[in-house]
């Protein structure tokens, strides 16, 4: 039995408490999360690097991740042999290796070229980093799909048992509260890139079949942007090259030993060879410049990069206009271009969204917003009293708002289409938007209305209106219209997403719920 070594059970730590943070940052009866996944973003280098590059200003928030670079340049890519959690699923799930080698001719050097397009991207404002950041694949994959899937089956599962149990099923309803408020999803539903994530995913474990850390040596930008840091430091290992008369250490290294020399940029501090080395030979020291093989890379490759670069910065930026009209982003957005800069894709909001309400875009906002979120009103709504959003994000994309000042922002403005609305296309009474919208002195009221009914009779009809110095665009109103399809309301962008003015209760009409009423409600019983 081989032996557990100190950067095993580095990885193991970091990846239950990844796993355990991906748990906590979901709802759970409070309206704060105190700890997030976030955390492993915020010491994300990548996400650093992408994000003030792109912002072109320091983020306090990424404070970590500049702290985690500036060490690999005297501990090289400790990063990924001692706390990636995707790399730490790969090195679980390695098997036999096939085809030693078999991916290098194919790939060469396209670890730069993902990682410098990307930085010269993100240097014109366009940040496409999170799409490739390994932290956020493996979160992605997580939270569209694997962990749906779950608490689908565990549900189903419950239910199935629950029938067989009949009169007795009482006796289970604490082992699965204890599922419910621990490990199951908040929200039921379906994201619209669940396969495309997971694909990507299981993609990358693929890989493994044919090269040991095949991801993290040929593609991962977050370890090669660490490789090119690592080479300026002091740490390098003697003998820098295979001994020969042992060579055991390729078989042992995961990533290193392509050539007979050591590469440093390429080390993940594992320290395999250190440990396995039969001859008690291998040592790891701070002492000068490492020897390496050749330049960091080709000029055409250098080149390329910031070509590459240039292209999707400039290339990929077209935008539907018919889109852009529905494209409703998380309150407290106010730009969209600095809202694009700063996401990091991770999709912790649609995981934490109350109401279900966001989702991950496709091309509604062009290939650079893909996997942003965007809130889609017909299938869910902006919580009025509630600000998880903005507490799980990592780079300030969604700002932190207190719940006062996060209920005065605007996300869009309501607008109802008179051909579709029911008192005003078949002129009977409906006012559900009206009962529903939670904004003190109410944004959409009614107004008595004498017409003319189709049956010629005259009747007195409660037509509703906007008010739009009032609506925030909760879409609340859009998701509780009664009709069938497309809703009688519609919450559309706006480009002055100043603030509300703070307003006072309006009087309740009679019967009608209290404007404020808006509690958090737990769908498998009870309220908070």
């Amino acid at each position: 039995m081989k032996k557990v070594t100190s950067s095993r059970i580095s990885q193991l730590l970091f990846l239950a408490l990844f796993l355990v943070l991906f748990l906590m940052t979901e709802y759970r009866g409070s309206d704060r999360i105190v700890a997030a996944v976030n955390g492993f973003f915020r010491a994300n280098p990548l996400t650093a690097a992408s994000t003030m590059l792109a912002a072109r200003e320091y983020q306090p928030l990424l404070l970590p991740g500049l702290l985690v670079l500036v060490a690999a340049l005297f501990l090289g890519r400790f990063f990924c042999g001692w706390i990636c959690p995707l790399g730490t699923i790969l090195d679980l799930v390695t098997g036999r290796i096939r085809k030693v080698g078999a991916l290098r001719a194919l790939t060469g050097r396209a670890k730069y070229w993902l990682l410098l397009p990307l930085l010269t991207a993100s240097l014109l404002g366009v940040n496409l980093a999170g799409l490739f950041d390994p932290i956020a694949l493996l979160l992605r994959a997580l939270t569209f799909f694997f962990h749906p899937l779950f608490g689908d089956t565990v549900r189903g599962g419950w239910r199935s048992l629950y029938g067989v149990m009949g009169e007795r099923r009482d006796l289970l309803d604490p082992g699965y509260r204890l599922l419910r408020d621990y490990l199951l999803p908040f929200r039921e539903t379906l994201y619209p890139l669940a396969f495309l994530s997971a694909f990507l995913f299981m993609l990358i474990l693929f890989l493994e079949r044919y090269e040991r850390r095949a991801w993290c040596r040929r593609l991962c930008p977050l370890g090669t942007l660490l490789g090119l840091v690592s080479r300026l430091g002091p740490l390098h290992r003697t003998p820098a090259k295979l001994c020969a008369d042992c060579q055991a250490c390729r078989e042992h290294c995961p990533t290193s030993f392509d050539r007979d020399l050591l590469q440093m940029d390429e080390c993940i501090l594992c320290l395999e060879c250190s440990l396995r080395c039969p001859s008690q030979r291998v040592r790891f020291r701070f002492a000068g410049s490492c020897p390496q093989v050749g330049p960091v890379m080709e000029r055409r490759v250098f080149l390329g990069g910031l070509v590459g670069g240039v292209v999707l910065a400039k290339g990929f930026r077209f935008r539907e206009p018919a889109a852009q009209a529905k494209l409703l982003r998380p309150p407290g957005v106010r730009d969209e271009d600095d809202f694009l800069k700063k996401c990091v894709r991770c999709g912790e909001c649609m995981k934490v969204c109350l109401r279900s309400a966001l989702y991950p875009a496709f091309f509604q906002a062009g290939v650079e917003g893909m996997y942003t979120p965007l809130l889609v009103p017909r299938l869910g709504y902006c919580e009025y009293n509630c600000t998880l959003c903005g507490q799980v994000c990592p780079t300030g994309a969604i700002p932190d708002l207190g719940r006062e000042e996060k209920q005065r922002q605007v996300i869009g403005k309501a607008v109802f289409d008179k051909n579709h609305c029911l008192p005003f296309a078949k002129r009977i009474d409906c006012i559900v938007c009206e009962e529903h919208c939670p904004i003190p002195g109410k944004a959409i009221r009614s107004e008595r209305v004498e017409l003319t009914g189709f049956d010629g009779v005259k009747r007195v009809v409660q037509q509703p209106y906007v008010v739009d110095e009032l609506c925030n665009g909760c879409g609340i109103c859009e998701n509780v219209c009664p009709l069938e399809g497309k809703a009688a309301i519609e919450v559309f962008r706006v480009k002055d997403r100043t603030p509300l003015k703070e307003v006072s209760p309006a009087p309740a009409m009679p019967g009608a719920p209290p404007p404020d009423a808006s509690p958090y409600t737990d769908p498998y019983g009870g309220n908070s």
